[in-house]
């Protein structure tokens, strides 16, 4: 743009900029620059190295500015968050969503659960389906789920080509293969982020073998569920030899494949993984956390990389409950809320390759979660029925998809009914609102 002219004011040059910006924003002169303000709250973003009290504002789904004192002015909708913590939207690497299979035992079926119902209210905005479908059944699933949820489903897809549907389908060797599970992950490049090995129980390591090559293929990471503990397939071979970096180790302090030695201590073997560039992630689930190993990981310098839920039925009824909850068993632990944070946003944005996620930067996708948290006297149990006393737990207050709200959990964005006309109608506005005003996006 040209400078001004002698005889016009630094007003009229300004105005004239604002008028610039409008028309190429698509938005008329006079119309409120932002569709939606967070204000007041204390603004954790990882990736920026950013942990204090800052405004937030959002425009056409995208973070639009980060400020110490944003005009109120300049917005569509305004929401106090004075007392709250604007987080990145939560990313669970870790999760069962195939459902709708009507196949019993299977979390290719009656064990997965739809995604909507059991993200928004926990702040979590994008999960990661691991490995649920293989090469023949990913398609269904992609119809049947993953178009259709209003959370940003990604997933892993499972080595075996039949997905993880159990029993014997799950050793049989023979379905592995490299070649057509990488052509599926290209083919559908857009949401599927990995390859998944999980629960074989014999002594060969052909399933993550044939994993990786599909990875290397596809230039994706593996998750490694590592099955049984068998002495011809140790933990230290695995993380020091076989996973590549970038590679992923899931339930990481279940205990249930020598994490933890005979003495107590952490098993060499994780520190060796993570010199050489291997990602822990927690996927607490039903039966992969166990306090013990947690707390004497963490006391060796070990965390986790990722806090996951390994959300299915049986565990989101169990000790698991939610990402907010196991997210607040790390602060039980002693973790602070910074950790937690970092390893439930930016850290599994990363090792998922989508680095568009898990941040709050500007022109980012406005994904974020408004969390409270309690002080109290709080009870966690493990996946083995052991409980933890703590002090602190988070709640998620709100949950914003796209720049949409998708979670209220006590209507801060919502007006008094007594200050309404006594007739009115539905409330919120499609600018903001994906509740009331829901918008696919």
């Amino acid at each position: 743009m040209n400078r001004p002219k002698d005889g016009s004011s630094r007003r009229d040059f300004l105005a004239g900029a604002a008028m610039f910006t409008l028309a190429c924003s698509g938005r008329s002169a006079g119309e409120p620059e932002y569709d939606l303000l967070l204000k007041g709250g204390h603004l954790i973003d990882p990736k920026n190295s950013l942990s204090a009290v800052r405004d937030l504002a959002v425009r056409d789904g995208k973070v639009a500015a980060v400020g110490q004192a944003i005009d109120p002015g300049q917005a569509f909708k305004i929401v106090e968050c004075q007392g709250l913590y604007v987080t990145p939207g939560l990313i669970d690497l870790h999760v069962h969503v195939f459902a709708g299979t009507n196949e019993q035992g299977s979390y290719a079926g009656d064990n997965s659960l739809y995604p909507d119902g059991y993200t928004f209210r926990s702040g979590v905005t994008t999960v990661v389906d691991a490995g649920c479908a293989g090469w023949r059944n990913f398609e269904t699933f992609r119809d049947t789920v993953i178009s259709r949820a209003r959370t940003r489903v990604l997933a892993l897809v499972n080595i075996i080509g039949q997905g993880m549907r159990g029993g014997a389908i799950e050793q049989d060797l023979a379905d592995m293969e490299a070649a057509p599970t990488a052509a599926l992950a290209k083919e559908h490049s857009d949401v599927i982020v990995g390859v998944k090995t999980a629960h074989y129980a014999g002594p060969e390591w052909d399933p993550v073998e044939e994993a990786v090559r599909a990875g290397e293929t596809a230039g994706i990471p593996v998750m490694v569920d590592f099955g049984s503990n068998l002495p011809e397939r140790p933990i230290e071979t695995l993380l020091g030899e076989k996973l590549r970096p970038g590679d992923i180790y899931t339930h990481c302090f279940s205990g249930n494949r020598r994490e933890l030695l005979e003495d107590g201590t952490p098993n060499p073997g994780l520190f060796t993984g993570r010199e050489r560039g291997i990602y822990f992630d927690v996927g607490h689930g039903g039966g992969s956390f166990k306090w013990s190993v947690a707390a004497k990981c963490l006391e060796a310098g070990f965390p986790p990389d990722s806090i996951s839920t390994d959300l299915h039925i049986g565990s989101m009824n169990a000790g698991m409950q939610s990402q907010v909850n196991t997210m607040s068993k790390f602060l039980a632990l002693g973790e602070s809320l910074d950790d937690v944070i970092l390893q439930s946003t930016w850290n599994p944005a990363r090792e998922i390759q989508r680095e568009e996620l898990g941040h709050l930067s500007v022109g980012a996708i406005a994904d974020i979660a408004v969390l409270r948290k309690e002080s109290g006297d709080f009870g966690f149990v493990d996946s083995f029925g052991a409980r933890q006393d703590g002090t602190e737990k988070l709640v998620c207050e709100m949950a914003f998809k796209d720049g949409l709200l998708a979670w209220d959990l006590n209507g801060r964005t919502r007006q008094d009914w007594r200050q309404l006309p006594f007739d009115y109608g539905r409330q919120g506005e499609s600018r903001w609102d994906g509740i009331l005003n829901r918008r696919r996006s």
